[in-house]
């Protein structure tokens, strides 16, 4: 599945660190892009059939030996290219212009003088603040082309050939250091490439239930329920493109949060009238977990534990030909090693290894979209708020985020933390500054005192960050009077914890969960 039916732009990534970046913008002004390395190779440039072609910027140089490189044809295609940084220098080097290595390099804020009055940095001041992050430079624009930009650093920083629609800036305009960057995105979008900018998530709940519809026929689809905001999508647009032929199955693993259950349930099933088989695995689950420690082996242990009682239910359902899952775009990336190309999966789900084993092939109507993107459409199809509002919850549930042995003492000491957390978030209308909040319980125990009596009990830590997409996170400056209030009816209100502690690790070094 994919929005062939709108307007669309390649992004072919050199292993920028930025270039999520780009897309995100890109998808913020309403156009649909896609990524993919720089190696697919000239035919499925081609048939992409792309409305415009962005080359990422990357750590190489185009003289080297390695150097990632793509068909000269490619600007021959007819369509708007431009190219940021590696990309414009590799441009220029195709084209027949000569990249050297600068004398000095030049990495952070710069300022942008600009020559001739291009389209690109139409309705922009003459002098605009940058963001670099280069070691070469162009000595010579290729033959055609003409500078169009400068900085203290590099005499050639912009250039284009207008002719044939070609353009490269040796700067981030992605990057929020450079402030009229999007600006300048969007010149090339709708003032170069003639785009629309008509690609919202109404347009993609009706184009993907028209192509679900057809793709699935009259066959039947199995799709795992997790109460999460993205299979929760997944199911209700699967819902409403092919209604009784969708089976979802919800195992309940004994390490989901407080009312789980009862909300999928009431929600799925009761609501929206959708077929919910509901599977209580608490029991299997937890056996398997007893004397367990180590954060892998628990992922070991929980993931196979799935696959097991999911396979086992949906062998019950006939004419299933179909497996849903709600793979996001951030997972399809990370699944692409710009080193190893196409192929090189750095990222796996069990979901993946579910439709090898169960012989279905795999629906995912949401790869092409971000976090945010999905929000937008569960709204679009009127999900509840807090469904679609939730924060992210690990696959693995709170098996990660009990620190040590998993019992079911320590997981309703964890549960019952865990909703005071959320609750008092949401009184304070905090719940959806942050992208993510819990309860970790930890492994250490604490002397307090309590009602005049020594007391040696569990540590709880809280866990609150900012993100975009969960790639990088800073911590939560949640205000003190509401940490303070949290803490109170932690203490008061969770038999077995007598110390509450905030983490305060930003993304990298830490990761977001615990283990």
């Amino acid at each position: 599945m994919n929005s062939t039916a709108h307007q669309k732009v390649l992004i072919l990534d050199f292993g920028s660190q930025y270039t999520q970046l780009i897309a995100r913008r890109i998808r913020e002004m309403r156009v649909y892009c896609e990524i993919h390395p720089f190696n697919i190779g000239f035919d499925k440039i081609s048939s992409f059939g792309a409305d415009g072609i962005i080359l990422s910027g990357g750590p190489g140089f185009v003289k080297s030996e390695d150097a990632p490189m793509i068909d000269v044809q490619v600007f021959e295609l007819g369509v708007p290219v431009l190219g940021i940084c590696y990309g414009m220098q590799l441009m220029a080097h195709l084209l027949g212009g000569v990249v050297g290595e600068s004398a000095r390099r030049e990495y952070g804020y710069a300022r942008l003088e600009l020559d001739h009055g291009s389209d690109l940095f139409a309705g922009l001041g003459e002098k605009q603040d940058v963001w670099m992050s280069h070691g070469d430079r162009i000595e010579k624009e290729p033959d055609g082309f003409i500078r169009i930009g400068r900085t203290e650093s590099s005499e050639v920083a912009a250039i284009e050939r207008p002719d044939k629609r070609l353009y490269g800036i040796q700067f981030h305009p992605e990057v929020a250091h450079t402030p009229r960057g999007t600006a300048m995105l969007g010149n090339f979008l709708f003032k170069i490439a003639g785009l629309k900018g008509d690609w919202t998530m109404r347009s993609f709940v009706e184009s993907s239930v028209k192509s679900l519809r057809e793709l699935v026929g009259d066959a039947h689809v199995v799709c795992g329920l997790s109460g999460g905001v993205d299979s929760s999508v997944v199911a209700k647009l699967l819902s409403e493109a092919i209604g009784d032929q969708l089976t979802c199955i919800f195992v309940d693993n004994g390490l989901l949060r407080k009312g789980e259950v009862e909300m999928i349930m009431s929600t799925y099933a009761e609501h929206f009238h959708m077929k919910v088989v509901m599977v209580n695995a608490a029991d299997l689950f937890l056996g398997r977990l007893k004397g367990v420690v180590d954060p892998q082996e628990k992922r070991k242990i929980i993931g196979p534990a799935f696959v097991e009682v999911f396979m086992e239910e949906s062998r019950k359902i006939a004419g299933v030909k179909f497996l849903a899952q709600g793979t996001l775009y951030p997972d399809v990336i990370e699944s692409v090693s710009f080193k190893g190309g196409p192929s090189a999966v750095i990222k796996t789900h069990h979901n993946l290894e579910l439709g090898d084993l169960l012989d279905l092939a795999l629906i995912e109507p949401l790869r092409e979209l971000f976090k945010d993107e999905v929000r937008a459409v569960g709204e679009e199809l009127g999900l509840p708020r807090e469904i679609v509002w939730r924060h992210p919850f690990p696959g693995p549930g709170l098996a990660i985020r009990v620190i040590g042995e998993v019992t079911r003492e320590r997981l309703e000491i964890l549960r019952g933390a865990d909703e005071i957390i959320l609750d008092e978030l949401v009184k304070a209308g905090w719940h959806d500054k942050v992208w993510q909040a819990f309860g970790v319980l930890l492994s250490a125990k604490s002397v307090g005192v309590m009602g005049d009596e020594r007391t040696y009990e569990n540590v709880l830590a809280i866990r609150a960050v900012t993100s975009r997409d969960a790639m990088t996170a800073d911590w939560a400056p949640i205000p003190y009077d509401v940490l303070g209030l949290i803490s109170n009816r932690i203490i008061g209100e969770t038999r077995g914890v007598n110390r509450v502690v905030l983490d305060i690790t930003s993304k990298p070094p830490g990761t977001i969960e615990w283990e």
